[in-house]
């Protein structure tokens, strides 16, 4: 079967990190792949280094009917099966350049839906297309309690999948670079500074007077961009670290390439948030064998069985997540009994094979379907 997976955008986000490895690891899991871009970002180069054909159609307008000329050309010249799109304006365009044929479509929800307007394209596709991936059951329950979308039909569950491989390394190099001592133990969480009701790094922050007191020698680092419209939450972040005299404590490194030596540094991970699909940046902590403290929003308490396998905390209770830290960073027998244990979990549930084995599956039944 030849697949094209499509991406509007090429930032450093979880959606396309996922669809990175999908593309990387599709050929050694009988996938034929091709991957489209509609524009620019970070993620272009390690996109064009794959061993599958890179195509990029800039798009111009919200609806580009170039574009969609385009995108069909490209369909019937490759005898495409299957367009799998991960966001509302793929998959409008995606439905355009497939109409009146029989070419199969797949729409993966990954999370947070921006505003009405992709809230309705997600509305008008879901019945269009052969089927709707979505990434936990959590996600699910948001879709049809707050986006108001019918979920009832044609949705199918497949867990977001990071590659061990590309996450495992032994180099923890960020130590050396924040010149953290052996003694020293740092915390960290790997994730966007959004202006939608997502991350939370705010309840970190706030708990870290709390945790510096009971043990002195740590430090904790947030590691992504700042998007568009969340300066202010960024500022804010910074702004209650020097009023509290913890900023030389605190590191806010911005977008990383490095995440593997990122993960290899920390003594434990975590991931504070509002609302999530199922977060890469949790599966990979995972994967690498860093013991993580997760928000109780319903996704993450998904990934981790309800606190079996990462321990949990009150979202935006900064004292329940200090106690948390706290107690795992001064027992470090329950820090590896409790990544070990993770890690497991993750390769058979959240690692990149599992999450081909299903979405080859799923192919397989909508084109026999």
């Amino acid at each position: 079967m030849k697949i094209i997976q499509t991406l509007d955008t090429l930032g450093r986000g979880g959606a396309e990190i996922q669809v990175l490895d999908i593309c990387r690891n599709a050929a050694s899991n009988g996938l034929d792949m091709i991957f489209v871009c509609f524009g620019d970002g970070p993620l272009k180069d390690e996109f064009r280094k794959l061993d599958i054909p890179f195509i990029h159609i800039q798009r111009r307008l919200p609806v580009d009917l170039n574009l969609i000329n385009k995108l069909r050309n490209i369909i019937k010249s490759n005898k495409v099966d299957i367009v799998h799109s991960y966001q509302p304006v793929e998959g409008i365009h995606a439905y355009l350049a497939t109409l009146g044929s029989n070419v199969k479509r797949v729409l993966s929800f990954q999370g947070f839906i921006q505003d009405e307007k992709n809230r309705l394209a997600a509305k008008f596709l879901i019945p269009r297309v052969h089927a709707n991936i979505v990434a936990s059951n959590g996600l699910k329950q948001w879709l049809k309690n707050s986006a108001r979308l019918d979920v009832e039909t044609n949705f199918h569950l497949i867990y977001n999948g990071a590659d061990p491989k590309r996450i495992l390394t032994e180099n923890p190099s960020l130590r050396k670079e924040l010149n953290i001592d052996d003694d020293e133990m740092l915390i960290g969480m790997i994730g966007n500074f959004y202006s939608d009701p997502r991350k939370d790094q705010m309840t970190i922050c706030k708990s870290l007077p709390r945790v510096l007191s009971e043990i002195p020698k740590v430090r904790c680092v947030f590691v992504g961009r700042v998007e568009k419209g969340a300066e202010r939450k960024f500022n804010e972040c910074i702004e209650f670290c020097s009023s509290k005299g913890i900023s030389d404590k605190v590191h806010f490194l911005g977008p990383r390439n490095d995440i593997p030596e990122v993960l290899a540094s920390l003594d434990l991970f975590v991931f504070s948030s509002l609302h999530e699909g199922l977060p890469l940046a949790v599966s990979e902590a995972m994967l690498a064998g860093i013991p993580t403290i997760l928000s109780d929003i319903p996704p993450l308490l998904e990934m981790s069985e309800n606190g079996r396998y990462a321990a949990i905390f009150q979202t935006q209770n900064e004292s329940d997540l200090a106690n948390k830290v706290i107690e795992l960073l001064k027992n470090k027998e329950r820090r590896i009994l409790l990544s070990n244990e993770a890690k497991k979990f993750a390769l058979q549930n959240f690692s990149i094979c599992a999450h081909l084995e299903k979405l080859k599956l799923l192919y397989s039944q909508i084109l026999s379907s």
